[in-house]
């Protein structure tokens, strides 16, 4: 079953992870009661699990059906792979188009938190924490039946002194029957020399069926599988995206570089949804931007989509500060000596989180 994590940082279930560290500055004479930021693009953080597997026929695949009954063993080598998941992270990065300065009210006590890409995170407020959602890490491939010591013990001499593969083959299949036979007598207590307690039972038919699986796998073959993992990142821009090739992916090298034609392509859509627009008037004209404002985004929505070899894999709704408009706060607001704000902005966004007195 493939699996499909899409992964919002603003989330609440997200797993925890320290937080990004933070800048406070303070408005005061040494910077002429003026702080200067910019505002965030929204980058899509896309983490791609693919899971490689290989395929290897056993010394014994011809003779499977006859000593084994079994119908399916491997024949030939076989390297396929599947993209298992893709996790989409969005996050805040600084546009260099869109620096503002904040000017506040001189002998003023206002501050500004900045996350470390110069972007606001509150005002008279630390603004919330950074928190990452988990993304899969790479697993090795697990050790196959025939990597491990039980695979040398099984191996008996007249297998190992017989020239002939079929005889070898026969002689395998024999030593199956036996392990099973020697097993079930030690389950069901027929054994001559039983373990002695419960731990060295355990043992002992570990051990058989590390045996049992190492010889089977000579005749049906063995399939090891490992992941690997890869980010790419991508930042939208104010217009729709089609069929956009972000990686490949190869069941010999993995994932691989856009250009790189030796894989299948994986793809993103972004399909604007909703476009920010700016607040109104009681009129119904669009609000004219406060004089000196503090600006901040009202950001747009798009579904993005990331699919491989004609499937959908993951798609969310995402919002982008891109398809967004830039307003602004009046910075009296901050520095009101009776009733003083404070305001949290999202750094994925640049949108207003909370706004609110600062006794609240």
């Amino acid at each position: 079953m493939k699996k499909t994590i899409i992964a919002l940082a603003a989330l609440a279930l997200a797993a925890s992870a320290p937080a990004q560290t933070s800048t406070r500055l303070d408005a005061g004479k040494a910077t002429e009661y003026g702080l200067v930021y910019s505002l965030p693009l929204t980058a899509l953080d896309i983490y791609l699990e693919a899971e490689l597997t290989q395929e290897h026929p056993g010394e014994f695949y011809n003779y499977a059906r006859r000593h084994l009954g079994i119908n399916d063993a491997i024949k030939s080598d076989v390297l396929s792979a599947e993209l298992k998941s893709v996790t989409i992270v969005p996050r805040g990065v600084a546009d260099s188009r869109q620096q503002w300065l904040a000017q506040f009210k001189n002998g003023s006590s206002v501050f500004m938190t900045l996350s470390p890409d110069n972007i606001p995170m509150g005002i008279n407020a630390d603004g919330a924490p950074s928190i990452m959602p988990l993304v899969p890490a790479a697993q090795a491939a697990t050790p196959s039946p025939l990597e491990g010591p039980a695979a040398r013990q099984a191996v008996t001499q007249d297998m190992a002194r017989s020239a002939s593969v079929s005889k070898k083959a026969e002689l395998a299949a024999q030593r199956i029957f036996e392990l099973r036979e020697t097993r079930s007598d030690i389950l069901s207590g027929q054994a001559d020399n039983p373990p002695a307690d419960g731990d060295a039972m355990k043992l002992v038919l570990d051990n058989l069926a590390a045996q049992e699986a190492a010889l089977t796998a000579m005749f049906a073959g063995v399939s090891t599988t490992r992941t690997v993992v890869e980010k790419v990142t991508f930042i939208p821009d104010s217009t729709a995206t089609d069929n956009k090739v972000i990686a490949r992916l190869s069941a010999v090298d993995g994932i691989l570089e856009p250009d790189n034609l030796a894989g299948t392509p994986i793809t993103l859509d972004v399909k604007i949804l909703e476009r920010g627009e700016l607040p109104l008037t009681e009129k119904g004209g669009p609000k004219a931007f406060p004089k000196g404002g503090v600006a901040y985004r009202i950001p747009g929505t798009a579904q993005v989509t990331v699919s491989y070899a004609g499937r959908s894999i993951a798609s969310a709704e995402v919002p982008l500060a891109q398809l967004g408009v830039v307003f602004g706060l009046n910075p009296a607001l901050f520095s009101d000596k009776r009733q003083p704000y404070s305001v949290t902005f999202d750094t994925t966004t640049g949108a207003v989180v909370k706004l609110a007195p600062m006794t609240e």
